[in-house]
């Protein structure tokens, strides 16, 4: 018997076209290497920033970038969460009390700020891992596939691709730290999460080999599951084999290889290219409506221009310092942090393919 199949089958195998899928999707990887290679070359670029002009540690211009497309990117989920009325209509009080609640706990309780903080750290990393997952079973589903088929052996394929070469690679303990300068403004809480860490000690090569094992093994047997999935009616999209293939060259490299700097940089850089267009495709009826520019000639143009730029505002509210629009560190930190949360957490349920929110 055959495998089922997609009911309505897309009329075509690309989400947007194919030389758009290919810039902003599959090879995004790739995209965010070429434009990190000017941050590399150049030493203007990595050259320190004034003091006054940041708030961030490292004050070089490479680092200010990333932060201002990283948060950028956090910001934007709103488009797709609060400002799509059939999505806000199934999630209205996950989207209204859920956040004002965790903002009012987090500005209360020093402690409870820290660990959110320590806990976003990797759910960022299980949250990216997700976004390629997803896109991926987009394509599978535009080749007409069960939105239920192979899903399980893509989340956990993308899950190594991601924690794998951060756990076995030189980055990890750089990774666990991240924010360890920030929560020391409020307290020593992160000190003991970090004493020990596996990649630092006696035996972090067997973690590393073991990772590598593990990820081998599983590599042999995701193929061979997708080839007994295919003599059973399942159709290979070649767009998702070229995404995760790409992806797995990428953080390999990056992750096991590369400084922190180097791969937090492309890896981060790519992930909000890929959210920026995916929210704006989706979204880009609702987002020119919210601006009044439908009626408009040349409003969708400018709706995408002011769609970037809110993204960006916040970004460089983040980063940039300015005296007249700063609020304390404390409120500073509760609101970033509920954003970023909010982002990982909404990112979760309103992109479902299984529901066919998208497609």
């Amino acid at each position: 018997m055959g495998m089922a199949q997609s009911v309505n089958k897309p009329s075509s195998n690309y989400i947007a076209g194919p030389i758009r899928d290919t810039i902003f999707l599959i090879a995004a990887p790739l995209v965010a290497i070429l434009v990190f290679i000017p941050f590399k070359a150049s030493p203007l670029l990595s050259f320190p920033l004034p003091e006054g002009v940041t708030s961030i540690n490292d004050k070089s211009l490479a680092t200010a970038f990333i932060n201002v497309i990283i948060f950028s990117h956090l910001f934007i989920v709103f488009f797709r969460s609060h400002l799509n009325p059939k999505i806000f209509k199934l999630y209205k009080w996950r989207f209204t009390l859920i956040p004002l609640g965790l903002f009012a706990a987090i500005s209360f309780s020093v402690w409870l700020l820290a660990i959110v903080a320590i806990i976003g750290i990797w759910w960022d990393v299980y949250h990216s891992s997700l976004q390629t997952f997803g896109i991926g079973r987009i394509y599978d589903a535009r080749r007409g596939n069960d939105a239920l088929i192979g899903r399980r052996l893509d989340w956990v394929l993308n899950l190594m691709l991601y924690t794998g070469p951060i756990l076995a690679g030189v980055s990890l303990v750089s990774h666990l730290m991240i924010n360890q300068e920030q929560l020391e403004e409020y307290l020593d809480l992160e000190k003991p999460f970090f004493e020990w860490v596996p990649a630092t000690g006696e035996y972090s090569q067997f973690l590393t080999y073991g990772i590598l094992a593990a990820g081998i093994l599983f590599f042999i047997y995701y193929i061979y599951a997708y080839w007994r999935l295919s003599q059973r009616g399942y159709k290979v999209s070649y767009q998702k084999v070229f995404l995760y293939a790409i992806l797995a060259l990428v953080s390999i490299t990056c992750w096991g290889f590369n400084s922190f700097g180097e791969a937090f940089f492309v890896m981060n850089f790519f992930h909000a290219w890929q959210y920026f267009f995916i929210v704006w495709h989706m979204e880009k009826k609702n987002i020119t409506s919210f601006f009044r520019l439908s009626k408009y000639p040349g409003g969708r143009q400018i709706a995408l221009s002011l769609f970037i730029l809110t993204g960006i505002s916040f970004g460089i509210w983040h980063t940039v310092y300015l005296d007249t629009l700063q609020l304390s560190t404390r409120t500073m930190a509760s609101i970033l942090l509920v954003v970023s949360i909010m982002h990982f957490w909404y990112d979760g349920f309103i992109w479902s393919v299984r529901r066919g929110q998208v497609r």
